[in-house]
């Protein structure tokens, strides 16, 4: 299944920062656009500054801001998706080059805005499978066939989607 949705690399706009500020819970920081929206036209990935406003290092480029999204990427680390599919990487060689190939994009994007000391190890990619928020959202972002294993974990996140809008006004 891919998840539906739009890929868009969009200025966000003050309201949706309130959107993505509601999803949180707390204000957002270092988002410099709207990555992909959900099917409800929410933002449900941002794209980051490499540093926080106070330059503290950031590595995640995308960051998966819908709640519910998020439960899902937490669920299937809950399951042990993260050690079955580290344990895929050094079994099967094309996945482990498509992983090292979305490390690399994932990489050069961000370096496009400023390189960071953690330049190396940045999602745990691409030897290890460390976060499923991280490479879901950039999975989203970069859209199917970038990530394997982000696209792995969109597949079986379910349709987080499904209830509609994850953020209403007047909502935390």
């Amino acid at each position: 299944m891919t998840a539906p949705g739009k890929r868009v690399r969009e200025p966000i706009t003050p309201e949706e920062r309130a959107t993505v500020g509601r999803q949180l819970g707390r204000p957002p920081r270092a988002v410099r656009a709207v990555a992909h929206r959900c099917p409800c036209g929410q933002p449900d990935v941002v794209q980051t500054s490499p540093r926080l406003e106070d330059g503290t290092p950031f590595p995640t480029l995308y960051y998966l801001t819908c709640p519910r999204a998020s439960a899902a990427a937490s669920r299937l680390e809950s399951a042990g998706r993260m050690r079955e599919w580290q344990d895929d990487l050094g079994a099967d060689a094309g996945l482990a080059a498509a992983y090292r190939a979305a490390h690399e994009a994932y990489l050069a994007e961000r370096d496009a805005l400023g390189e960071l000391p953690t330049r190396a190890t940045a999602g745990g990619m691409p030897d290890r499978v460390k976060c499923l928020h991280a490479l879901a959202g950039h999975a989203l972002a970069a859209g199917p066939g970038v990530n394997p294993v982000g696209d792995r974990a969109v597949a079986e996140m379910g349709e987080w989607w499904a209830q509609g809008p994850c953020a209403q006004e007047g909502t935390t």
